[in-house]
């Protein structure tokens, strides 16, 4: 039977991290998982709901079920209406004030001296609200508040824009760039710039940096990529080639036990780890690109890219 649904199960929250850093299911079509914490600070009150545009068969169910172990619980699964779950699921977030950021998804006043950025509730993930992306938006205002400046720019994985629209507040005259995988993310990103007013991005679906485009207007002097652990993994010698010599590189969708893989993998590629900014069981990492720009060995290598996630 054809429409939305969804699967609801308890968790804890060491489940969440693992499903959320991209231990997922292997299921055609995937569907979007989305964990949350039910009860603030109890690692044992977590909530993992799976939502299908069809109904899930038994394989499917036990698949989602697999992910919960700990719970005894039966999986619940239930017919949606037919209405943006999506939208349904972000609206109401609480606005977000990081920084000089003031991030809402609905009507909301700006605090003075705040800069507002509305990112609605709708067809991809990244409101601010995840560790990860405010950990970015933290990142990026620090570097304005030091006098840092950047020419170019590229947010790698952009989502809903967040990332790049406050790059581009913080530094207007900057070139930027904004990709993403999946061509919704990158429409949305579109409509997103239309209503926060910003112009001038030079968006591209693309994987990674596999697209001349990419790689036309590179090097860039701040590259930001806020994924997961495995594609940030994969694509170091990628980010390492468009950055440009002692470019900063903001990497973020890690947890901090995959810290050292990630710092491994760019420190080969002749980076020098900065600062990381722990928020939970996550990690925000700066890093700098080394003096001399990074020649790779030979041609990229796609593999390690399952897994990818929209901003979130």
């Amino acid at each position: 039977m054809s429409g939305n649904w969804k699967v609801t199960l308890p968790c804890t929250r060491a489940e969440a991290e693992a499903i959320d850093a991209g231990d997922g299911p292997a299921l055609d079509p995937m569907p979007t998982l989305v964990t949350t914490e039910e009860v603030l600070d109890d690692a044992e009150q977590w909530r993992l709901d799976a939502y299908f545009d069809r109904e899930p068969d038994a394989a499917a169910i036990a698949a989602i079920a697999a992910l919960a172990p700990a719970t005894a619980a039966r999986p619940t699964v239930e017919r949606l209406p037919d209405e943006d779950w999506v939208t349904m699921s972000q609206a109401g977030l609480a606005p977000l004030h990081v920084g000089r950021f003031f991030v809402h998804t609905g009507d909301a006043a700006v605090p003075k001296g705040a800069h507002g950025l509305h990112i609605a509730a709708g067809r991809a993930f990244g409101t601010g609200h995840h560790e990860t992306t405010s950990g970015c938006l933290a990142a990026l205002d620090g570097m304005a508040q030091a006098g840092r400046r950047f020419d170019r720019v590229i947010d790698i994985g952009t989502g809903t824009g967040l990332l790049a629209f406050a790059a581009s507040h913080l530094w207007p005259d900057a070139a930027i760039v904004a990709t993403d995988i999946d061509a919704v993310a990158i429409d949305v990103t579109r409509e997103n710039a239309t209503a926060n007013g910003v112009d001038g991005l030079h968006l591209i679906v693309a994987d990674g940096t596999l697209d001349d485009a990419v790689t036309a207007a590179a090097p860039y002097d701040l590259v930001i990529a806020n994924i997961l652990a495995g594609p940030l993994v994969s694509m170091a010698p990628e980010l390492a080639a468009i950055a440009a010599p002692g470019a900063t590189i903001l990497l973020a969708g890690l947890l901090e036990v995959q810290r050292d893989a990630v710092e491994a993998a760019y420190t080969a590629c002749g980076c020098t780890p900065l600062t990381t900014d722990r928020r939970n069981d996550w990690s925000v990492l700066t890093l700098r690109a080394g003096a001399e720009r990074f020649v790779p060995a030979g041609p990229f290598d796609p593999k390690g890219r399952d897994g990818w996630a929209l901003d979130i």
